[in-house]
């Protein structure tokens, strides 16, 4: 119960800034209901007054003031229709806001396990559904019980026997409403959650359509879709069987109340104990619940469906970020270029690191190049650079700071990344080389394609620089993608650079071109290098050879050569080939 209370108030919290608009919407609520309360008491004295004593002009006067308030009700109800779906919308686009920018402040850590469909399925499905409760739906069910009060003081008002005979169906009616509430609260997280699965199931099969396609697999994802959209499917179906099962019984309650007033009231009525306006208010009030009793599932399910919803929602946004920006960190302007690991350790686990107590300098304008079997840790070390995680233990620094007492947005400017598999986002290429430089000219663009070696293939395209690359660049190749990717870290101009395998996976020609992009790129960096190929390990200043997380060897090539250590079997086994055929083609 605290933790439902908790939410709700939280959700609350997000009108705060809009008071004003909140104030118009319930002020057109209270005007409106008051008046629908009033409509009752002007046809009663019609019947008792006017039609009772035959006088036209009375009648005309009760039917002119229903006219009137009418009127001043429609205007009432303009405001709270108005406001309310403004405070929806408007509450909608700033949870989404901080949703999203949760999602993009959390670390890797996060997202290595996090699901992007379900991402996707919280910022959409779930906001949405929140929404619908938070404005428009918390004024009805506010409108809804004043009403409930109204109705109830009106009647007892009327007639208090009669009153008390109907309290009995809309004390039930209440209690219905509740259990109902409190049986599809949990009935809907479930839904939420399966709609997660949906979501997510969708996401990767679309992510990885090519290989789905490669090994004719359309049949097998189509069947674990269907096996999770069918379970959201039984899901939506018990809910909606238990809100039918609920729905007729809140409309029967009400019939129930309006056969009590005419069972007891209509005799009441013939001897005179009271008038007949009186008996036609009475049921006025019982029918004036009917609309808002229909109203009574949907809003308590829309309160129910909110708190779930926003529980995902807010799960995410309260996701401890260890490497969130402290108030205390300092900005990191100008570097050399300066990086020192000393004694560091990390696991992506407790108590199981993947690195252990890696220690060595790369002084400004040196590349050093990582080499050992997969799963040695040579990424790792690189992800610990750009502070994607934070170390377990020792310390790494860039010019004497440990890059954990400074500010991440200034430590990632100076540090730039080419990857194996470079991502593109689906706009122009010039907006993707300028990724990093948004303030760039077109003048600098293409002097940095033109370095990347990439300007010729760019502009044998017909819109040239306003080519779109597609969704994740599908539409260039490989090695075009790489050059662009070059180019964009060329323009961004950082003082450490990171290049992870980026030529492992293209032709020979494309890689000649990529390799003359890289050395452009690479002087005057302090460069790390993660490669199979002999011509990138043959002109680093310092090769790091890692094994199960360790530094088992350590200098130049033709040091590492003579030790005869695992880089001399690898250099036997994958590199002396290449050397050989460089050897022949000069």
């Amino acid at each position: 119960m605290q933790e439902r209370l908790a939410a709700y108030r939280r959700l609350f919290s997000y009108l705060n800034p809009y008071r004003k608009q909140l104030v118009f919407a319930y002020v057109g609520m209270i005007v409106a209901v008051v008046l629908n309360l009033l409509v009752p008491q002007l046809i009663k004295d019609a019947i008792d007054s006017s039609l009772q004593q035959g006088e036209i002009s009375a009648i005309l006067l009760s039917a002119g003031l229903i006219v009137v308030v009418a009127a001043f009700r429609g205007l009432a109800s303009f405001a709270q229709l108005f406001y309310a779906e403004w405070l929806t919308h408007r509450i909608s686009y700033d949870l989404r806001n901080d949703f999203y920018r949760s999602v993009q402040l959390l670390p890797f850590s996060f997202h290595d396990k996090a699901h992007t469909g379900d991402l996707m399925s919280r910022a959409t499905s779930d906001i949405n559904e929140t929404e619908r409760f938070i404005g428009i739906g918390s004024v009805d069910l506010l409108s809804t019980a004043m009403l409930l009060v109204g109705v109830i003081t009106f009647i007892f008002i009327e007639n208090v026997r009669l009153a008390l005979l109907t309290l009995v169906p809309m004390v039930l009616l209440v209690i219905v409403a509740i259990r109902f509430g409190s049986i599809v609260r949990g009935m809907f997280k479930l839904l939420q959650e399966q709609m997660g699965i949906v979501s997510k199931t969708m996401q990767e099969s679309l992510t990885g359509i090519q290989l789905v396609k490669v090994f004719a697999r359309e049949p097998y994802e189509l069947s674990k879709f269907d096996v999770e959209n069918d379970e959201w499917f039984n899901r939506r179906v018990r809910l909606i069987t238990t809100w039918a099962n609920n729905w007729p019984l809140m409309n029967f309650l009400v019939a129930v109340g309006i056969l009590l007033l005419l069972w007891f009231g209509g005799p009441l009525a013939i001897s005179g104990e009271i008038t007949v306006g009186t008996l036609f208010a009475l049921i006025s009030y019982m029918l004036m619940l009917n609309g808002p009793v229909q109203r009574v599932g949907f809003l308590v399910n829309l309160a129910a469906t909110a708190v779930s919803a926003s529980g995902r929602v807010f799960e995410i946004m309260d996701t401890p970020n260890p490497i969130a920006e402290r108030s205390g960190d300092r900005r990191l302007e100008a570097i050399e270029g300066l990086v020192q690991f000393d004694n560091v350790t990390f696991g992506y686990r407790p108590n199981r690191p993947i690195v252990h107590d890696i220690s060595f300098v790369a002084k400004p304008g040196q590349t050093i190049a990582l080499i050992g079997p997969t799963g040695s840790g040579k990424s790792t070390l690189t992800n610990l650079i750009s502070r994607f995680y934070d170390v377990t233990s020792g310390q790494i620094r860039v010019d004497g700071h440990d890059i954990r007492d400074v500010s991440l947005a200034s430590l990632r400017q100076h540090i730039g990344m080419v990857l194996q598999d470079s991502f593109l986002f689906s706009d122009t290429i010039a907006e993707n080389i300028a990724y990093g430089h948004t303030d760039a000219t077109m003048e600098q663009i293409i002097e940095a394609a033109r370095a990347a070696r990439a300007h010729d293939f760019i502009e044998g395209f017909p819109e040239a620089y306003q080519t779109s690359v597609g969704e994740r660049g599908v539409t260039l190749s490989g090695g075009q993608k790489q050059r662009v990717a070059i180019a964009r870290a060329l323009l961004a101009d950082p003082r450490i650079l990171i290049l992870d395998d980026s030529t492992s996976s293209v032709d020979t020609e494309t890689e000649y071109y990529i390799q003359q992009a890289l050395e452009v790129l690479m002087e005057g960096r302090t460069t790390f290098v993660i490669a199979q190929r002999l011509l990138t390990l043959k002109s680093a200043d310092q090769i790091l050879v890692l094994d199960h997380g360790r530094i088992i060897e350590r200098g130049t090539h033709d040091e590492l050569l003579e030790n005869h250590g695992l880089y001399r079997q690898i250099y036997d086994m994958q590199l002396k080939d290449q050397e050989e055929l460089q050897i022949r083609a000069d």
